[in-house]
């Protein structure tokens, strides 16, 4: 029996970030969000120089079938900049077990060179956070019996 893919799930994957990646930072494998590189630079100008604080969210969204996506969303204190992200975990799960592993998250655009230069760090206010957010994506990946 072939299983027609909801609307939902379709809505979804059509919203993801392509944008998802891992990098070696001093020795550590660390996410990394790829961004618009014009993105990339309004953010950074806004924000330079200045002591802000950046609150993490990780919203877990899934379907029992072992669908699950991720929006991380970035509330930056200063600059008025509020990003979201929406991340399919079953593609990137990587990415959410070095998040858990690191507590930090890198921002890039296309042009920098991951742990080299151009390259913005956000250390995780609760880490616990991305290591609770680990556990209950990797128990939604595994489809449950409807």
């Amino acid at each position: 029996m072939i299983k027609r893919m909801s609307d939902e799930l379709k809505r979804l994957l059509e919203q993801v970030h392509d944008g998802i990646t891992t990098f070696d930072f001093d020795g550590k494998e660390t996410p990394c969000i790829v961004i618009e590189e014009n993105k990339y630079d309004e953010m950074l100008s806004k924000v330079a120089g200045q002591s802000l604080s950046i609150n993490t969210d990780l919203n877990i969204l899934q379907d029992g079938l072992g669908n699950v996506f991720v929006e991380i969303v970035l509330t930056f204190s200063k600059g008025n900049i509020v990003e979201k992200f929406l991340v399919n975990a079953k593609k990137d799960i990587e990415f959410f077990k070095t998040l858990a592993n690191t507590s930090m998250l890198a921002l890039s655009s296309p042009k920098s060179q991951y742990g080299k230069d151009n390259v913005f760090m956000i250390q995780l206010p609760r880490p616990e956070k991305a290591v609770d957010a680990l556990e209950i994506i990797q128990k939604a990946l595994i489809p449950k019996n409807l």
